[in-house]
């Protein structure tokens, strides 16, 4: 089964939308230049409502790891997807102070970017998003699928950039991943969710393993 990140969450209505269709986790961006950024208060009100629900999982860009420590505190964050320069060291020590999982992020342009992930392996997962220059996330642009080829690591890659429920199905075929992760796929605009485009997405990631587990013709 292919698990299902609906990330950009900056809403409890959309928080609990996302649970409800079955998410396996709610990604909250931390990132104040994001335009998906959620307010603290906001998130401790989504870490309340879904703890045990679903994963928690706050999204940092090279933030100090006081404030992540204090965040994921507040806010019952169950994973850390960090999305900047962080190195090895630094995730191993955000682990340790939170008792969250770590989601190392790498934004793909080509193999050798791919393979910098080796060096994570302490890393619980990996995530590979869309490089765009400028920008950390939420591009709504997906890169060339074929290079999640080179992720040789055993850590289980969540693929992110551009998913939405038009074209998840190619993206679970291609990569096989362990999850799926959707930003400005679902959205009505930057921090609002659609519901009929998170249905749509929810209803495409079943079809699309449904017919995974499907006989093969001869």
């Amino acid at each position: 089964m292919t698990r299902v990140k609906v990330c950009g969450v900056a809403r409890p209505e959309d928080a609990r939308l996302a649970a409800e269709l079955g998410a396996w986790a709610v990604g909250m961006i931390f990132h104040p230049e994001s335009p998906r950024a959620c307010a603290p208060g906001t998130a401790e009100e989504i870490g309340g409502a879904l703890k045990r629900k679903a994963e928690l999982v706050g999204v940092f860009v090279n933030a100090p790891l006081d404030e992540v420590a204090d965040l994921a505190d507040r806010c019952s964050l169950t994973i850390l997807q960090l999305h900047g320069d962080e190195g090895p060291a630094y995730c191993r020590e955000a682990a340790r102070r939170t008792g969250c999982k770590v989601m190392k992020a790498q934004r793909v342009k080509d193999a050798a970017a791919v393979r910098q992930l080796e060096a994570f392996r302490e890393a619980d997962l990996h995530l590979l998003d869309t490089h765009v220059e400028g920008l950390r996330g939420g591009s709504g642009t997906t890169f060339d699928w074929e290079l999640a080829k080179h992720h040789r690591s055993p850590v289980p890659v969540v693929l992110s950039g551009g998913i939405h429920g038009g074209n998840v199905a190619e993206a679970i075929a291609t990569v096989h991943p362990f999850a799926v992760d959707s930003a400005s796929g679902t959205e009505a605009e930057p921090g609002r969710k659609d519901p009929a485009k998170l249905e749509a997405l929810f209803e495409a990631v079943r079809r699309a393993d449904a017919a995974g587990d499907a006989p093969r013709a001869a």
